[in-house]
């Protein structure tokens, strides 16, 4: 069954829908589900320039809501100021781990990618790295048997880990930290 996903939608612009039609006969109750399946097609359709649907965080919203650990990482100011925190609290190599891995994604060059994954190994996995990350066992041995022959997708597993770790424990402290109160008055302040 196909899925209906209401991302950028006017809700009041839903609710209004009922209240424009008149009272109908029930013919035209059967006649109309096109005209009601139209409706919302038009409302999906329709372009929202409003800024309040914008991608980006914005740290000076008042209104309660947290931006999920996906946007704050997109947000370079927010991104700052998560790192900044994670160094606080000594676990920075969580996030270092993770812009590394996402850097790796990006590499071309087979010559590079090799090169790269065996740089992220010794710093984050190796067992006598200064930044070890706290992955699985299972995790760990299966990036040291693919390190003959690193491929993108490599590290995948260790970042679904590390980001869930962050997600769960780091994040919800940042949200509450210092930091990220202080990043959200700097940005009032500014408008």
């Amino acid at each position: 069954m196909p899925t209906l996903l209401f991302s950028k939608i006017r809700i009041n612009e839903l609710k209004d829908i009922p209240q424009k039609r008149t009272q109908r006969r029930r013919i035209d109750i059967l006649l109309s589900r096109k005209r009601q399946k139209k409706d919302i097609q038009c409302i999906l359709a329709q372009k929202i320039n409003d800024e309040s649907f914008s991608t980006k965080i914005n740290p000076e919203d008042n209104r309660g809501i947290q931006p999920t650990l996906e946007t704050l990482l997109k947000d370079e100011r927010c991104l700052a100021a998560f790192r900044a925190f994670l160094r606080s609290e000594f676990s920075e190599e969580n996030i270092e781990f993770w812009l590394a891995c996402r850097d790796y994604r990006n590499t071309i060059s087979p010559a590079d990618l090799f090169w790269k994954a065996a740089e992220i190994y010794q710093e984050f996995l190796h067992p006598q790295a200064q930044r070890e990350i706290n992955v699985d066992y299972h995790i760990h041995e299966k990036i040291k048997r693919s390190m003959k022959a690193p491929a993108l997708c490599c590290f995948d597993e260790a970042v679904r880990h590390v980001y869930k770790l962050m997600e769960n424990d780091s994040y919800s402290r940042f949200l509450r930290s210092d930091a990220y109160l202080g990043l959200r008055r700097k940005a009032r302040t500014f408008w």
